[in-house]
């Protein structure tokens, strides 16, 4: 890892509390530094709507006050990592998803109430949005594994798993999106078969770099920015995601040590997809930097 003689995480720590929102510290400290679940949960609700769902730019690549599905998928993720996903706090989320849900059940990944608000330019605002696995299936899979049972969840699995039954081509963020749905659904018999397929889609498609010294030998998906590629952990995040099994031991380990490398200078992890505004790239760092931090803790790198 890059750094002055810091130790890693002592070194994101520093760069946390330079640049992160107070969200960020909040989850760094809660899963670092014994910080409280509950000051996470007070800095998520700045962000939460009358409506039941998240704007303000939870999603940083989305601004302004309106709800959108992304940002009400990145509140859940939140309150998944602090043990808090259930209960009346849910349920106004799941009212929230119905209402901006498609004809088909399932969540756009923008909804049109974004239109004269900033958003970056490669999410664009359409009248009528298709529903999207990208954005469906990461909360049908985190509701699941939750144990969370509202009436919204069965038409939207239906559509996840349409959805993942019909991939052939695909991109890498699509991929992830499956995997999120498919670690978390109950028919674990079926999402283990979807998983299989997807694997070999994945390293026959060359979505994936298996060789962290040559990631200019594989090929960037149209419409995203140059360099950026997927890795092993990113489709893998922990060991006992299905992700897993589609990589052997010493590819996995190489794409972590790649992973650990990443670290740059001021401590913090960068992003990799196209910057369109300084104030997103900002923001986007610090989110980047937790999730890094996560998946090498969660493969048992030491970060001290």
């Amino acid at each position: 890892m890059a750094g002055t003689g810091a130790d890693p995480l002592a070194h994101a720590e520093q760069f946390i509390w330079l640049t992160a929102r107070v969200l960020e510290q909040r989850r760094f400290a809660h899963l670092f530094l014994e910080g409280s679940a509950d000051s996470v949960e007070t800095a998520l609700a700045a962000y939460r709507n009358e409506d039941g769902g998240y704007g303000h730019a939870l999603e940083p690549d989305l601004r302004g006050p309106v709800s959108q599905p992304l940002h009400t998928a990145h509140a859940l993720s939140v309150l998944d990592s602090i043990g808090r996903c259930g209960g009346l706090r849910v349920e106004r989320i799941c009212r929230y998803l119905t209402d901006v849900s498609t004809k088909v059940g399932a969540l756009p990944a923008l909804h049109p109430s974004q239109r004269g608000y900033p958003a970056a330019p490669f999410i664009p605002v359409v009248d009528d949005p298709p529903a999207e696995l990208l954005t469906t299936g990461p909360v049908v899979g985190l509701l699941h594994r939750n144990q969370v049972w509202h009436a919204w969840l069965f038409r939207a699995t239906d559509f996840c798993w349409a959805a993942v039954d019909a991939l052939d081509q695909s991109h890498p963020y699509e991929i992830e999106a499956a995997v999120a749905f498919l670690d978390g659904v109950p028919d674990r018999a079926r999402a283990e078969a979807a998983a299989d397929r997807l694997g070999r889609l994945v390293r026959e498609q060359r979505l994936v770099v298996l060789d962290p010294r040559r990631p200019s030998a594989y090929p960037v998906p149209p419409g995203y920015a140059p360099g950026e590629h997927h890795f092993p952990y990113d489709y893998a995040r922990t060991p006992g995601s299905l992700a897993r099994r589609w990589f052997s031991d010493g590819e996995l380990e190489s794409s972590l040590d790649h992973l650990a490398a990443e670290q740059q200078d001021d401590g913090g992890w960068p992003v990799n997809w196209r910057q369109w505004a300084p104030g997103t790239a900002l923001e986007g760092r610090p989110i980047v930097t937790l999730k890094a931090l996560r998946t090498l803790r969660a493969y048992g790198r030491s970060l001290r």
